[in-house]
């Protein structure tokens, strides 16, 4: 039977620990403390040693490791003052229009690479949203993920893209406005961010925070990201964030209730 390695792996300590880590996605869909718990919880696991050595072989990443690069941490007000249109500036325009706190994650004490790779991610996080064009909200936040997935298999976001899609396939509750097949919308959803991965440069080892002041569209350019700026899993397309960074107004129809 081909299904039999199925039962391999249905042990019950596998199951038990599956089943904690399930709940602990459906509570961040409240509370993004779930989330770093997820993270915490793979932190020694077998998967997180397999995203590690993704990232020591590329050389620049591995490099970033051995430095432990931490830079500034993101000041609003600071940010604020930079060009118009800066990686910078549009940052701290949508986090401050979204009444976001750069500094919202949970911290770590770094004693090992792995360490300083879960901070690092959490760190530059909301920055991957401004250069991909993913929404902060359950409309993109999978796809953002999608591309840290894509390029170093980070596990805590891979087992979140996993039980979403699996959510979306047992139940519509967290039905979403205009999304009428929520399974197929997150698969394309998903798959748009491992394309966008896929086709970048490494974002593992860019020091963001020395360029800061830098264009958002060369910041695109330089990475080969080619970022979704239209249609439900885009932030382009919620107007008080097209206001906050002095865009012209979308028609009606391309236009989304929420964040």
């Amino acid at each position: 039977m081909g299904f039999k390695y199925i039962s391999e792996l249905a042990t019950q300590e596998n199951v038990n620990q599956l089943l904690t880590m399930v709940d602990m996605v459906v509570g961040g869909l409240t509370d993004t403390e779930n989330v770093f718990d997820i993270e915490d919880a793979l932190r020694d696991s077998e998967q997180m040693q397999k995203c590690l050595q993704v990232v020591r072989q590329h050389p620049a990443s591995a490099q970033m490791l051995e430095e432990r690069y931490v830079g500034a941490e993101f000041d609003l007000d600071t940010l604020l003052q930079m060009p118009k249109d800066s990686l910078g500036w549009t940052y701290a325009k949508v986090l401050s229009a979204l009444n976001y706190d750069p500094d919202f994650y949970r911290k770590r004490e770094i004693k090992s690479d792995i360490d300083y790779i879960i901070q690092r991610v959490r760190k530059t996080h909301d920055l991957h949203h401004i250069l991909t064009g993913f929404s902060f909200d359950d409309y993109g936040e999978l796809g953002v993920i999608a591309v840290t997935v894509g390029q170093i298999g980070y596990p805590g976001f891979a087992f979140i893209d996993i039980v979403a899609l699996l959510l979306s396939f047992l139940s519509d509750k967290h039905q979403r406005q205009g999304i009428d097949v929520p399974l197929e919308y997150d698969f394309d959803l998903i798959s748009q961010g491992i394309k966008i991965a896929r086709q970048a440069q490494p974002l593992f080892p860019v020091k963001f925070e020395e360029g800061l002041e830098q264009p958002l569209a060369e910041w695109r350019k330089e990475l080969n990201i080619v970022p979704v700026t239209e249609g439900h899993w885009s932030w382009y397309s919620r107007p008080h964030l097209r206001d906050a960074i002095e865009l012209p107004s979308i028609t009606q129809e391309s236009q989304l209730v929420g964040v």
